[in-house]
């Protein structure tokens, strides 16, 4: 990455629309999550019929995510971009109606829909947001992901309020869905075409046409182009990658555990008003947060492996609070170290697994952590649902809880490795992934 240059007032405009939008879908997964018992409520159903509404979701998400990186290929960020909030804009108001006229299909569609603009953006953003750092030399994606966090907090903040004044779900996504479309229009009028669709063919960043890109073409990895599918399959051979992808299932599902059910945790498990639901929901995305924009130096100063080790111990100790208290207070405190704790897991680990390979390896291997960390978060929670049908979903967390302790035994695969003499052109999703630490 070049020497920190002082942005041109495009790029500043460029980068700021990347923060408004990732806080704009923070503020929008926040206040879906913060309404989830008055639809839950609305829509008269079980936990485990809950858990099937939130299926949407996921399988929304994991489409979006999976054709994202061919899209971005094929037309550039922008496109992708657009297209995500649409998707985003369209799901929430289905959700809305679904909740107001009391369809559980409503709100499921409404979830797919929201679900697959939330994926196809991830993707996009993380390349808008390299071609950024390269553009300006310094990094841009700690921050871009630390305004979805933030996002999240405004987000549960507004549900826990409106929640207290009995504020009709419907109205409120309603609204939510129109501040997303006008932070949606804004932010693709700034987006420069063409970004990723260079970058995604031959593993380099940058814009189309910007003349910083190495002249590698279509490198290939184990018979296929980088981040192909092929690729992605074939680096699971390496058993420290193996590690790395067992620990970002660790910390995805604990992340995602909070993220679908925390706020039923608190008012099924602990028999706590649907206003102090939120609360909770809305300190565990603070903690979030936090820990997400102070990790940094304690990543420089002690090393992947072992603030991994710690963050997996201290979310273990407030998920293992929020199961075992019968204190209400006790266990709506707690969340602050489950937050804390799932904060760094996921990016640290994504940087991991592109240290210290050649650029067009790297790739592939980020891919297929991402990959994985993405199933746990998405597709993995929900599934306790069913569980909590049969022995409640406080006891349903010890999934959680067992998780988390596996990874604590395993971190050692996170340490730094030196690069290889191979990997002279850093290629823009290896460089956005080690900026993450």
């Amino acid at each position: 990455m070049k020497n920190p240059q002082v942005m041109d007032a495009t790029t500043r405009r460029w980068r700021a629309a990347l923060f408004l939008f990732m806080l704009a879908t923070g503020v929008s997964m926040a206040s879906w999550v913060a309404r989830t018992p008055a639809v839950r409520d609305a829509l008269e159903v079980s936990t485990g019929s809950m858990g099937l509404v939130l299926f949407g979701l996921s399988i929304g998400s994991m489409a979006g995510v999976l054709v994202s990186g061919g899209l971005v290929r094929k037309h550039g960020g922008r496109l992708v971009i657009t297209l995500g909030a649409g998707l985003l804009v369209a799901g929430l108001l289905v959700i809305a109606g679904g909740a107001a006229l009391e369809v559980s299909g409503g709100v499921f569609g409404g979830l797919a829909l929201f679900g697959a603009g939330m994926g196809l953006a991830e993707v996009a953003f993380n390349i808008e947001g390299a071609a950024v750092e390269r553009t300006v030399g310094r990094p841009v994606l700690p921050v871009l992901h630390g305004c979805f966090s933030l996002g999240t907090v405004v987000g549960a903040l507004l549900g826990m309020g409106l929640t207290a004044v009995r504020f009709p779900v419907g109205w409120h996504l309603a609204a939510v869905a129109l501040a997303v479309a006008a932070a949606g229009v804004w932010t693709v009028r700034a987006v420069p075409a063409g970004t990723g669709r260079e970058s995604a063919e031959t593993g380099e960043g940058g814009r189309t046409g910007d003349g910083a890109r190495a002249g590698d073409g279509g490198r290939t990895v184990g018979g296929g182009r980088t981040g192909g599918l092929r690729a992605q399959v074939e680096v699971w051979r390496d058993r420290r990658l193996v590690l790395i992808g067992l620990i970002v299932l660790a910390m995805a599902f604990a992340e995602g555990s909070a993220n679908d059910w925390l706020p039923l945790l608190m008012v099924d498990g602990h028999g706590t008003s649907a206003t102090a639901g939120s609360l909770t929901f809305m300190l565990f995305a603070a903690a979030m947060t936090t820990g997400r924009f102070t990790g940094g130096p304690l990543l420089v100063r002690y090393g992947p492996a072992a603030v991994v080790r710690a963050s997996a111990v201290v979310a273990a100790v407030g998920v293992a609070l929020v199961i075992f208290s019968d204190s209400a207070l006790l266990a709506g405190a707690a969340v602050v170290l489950w937050g804390l704790g799932a904060s760094l897991g996921f990016p640290v680990t994504i940087s991991a697994a592109g240290e210290g390979v050649r650029p067009v390896d790297a790739s592939a291997r980020v891919a297929a952590v991402s990959t994985a960390g993405y199933a746990a978060f998405l597709v993995g929670p929900p599934s306790l649902g069913f569980l909590a049908d049969h022995v409640g979903l406080r006891n349903a967390m010890l999934v959680v809880l067992l998780l988390l302790g596996g990874a604590a035994l395993i971190t050692g695969a996170l340490r730094r490795r030196t690069a290889s003499p191979a990997a002279e052109v850093p290629s823009a999703q290896s460089d956005a992934q080690s900026d993450l630490v």
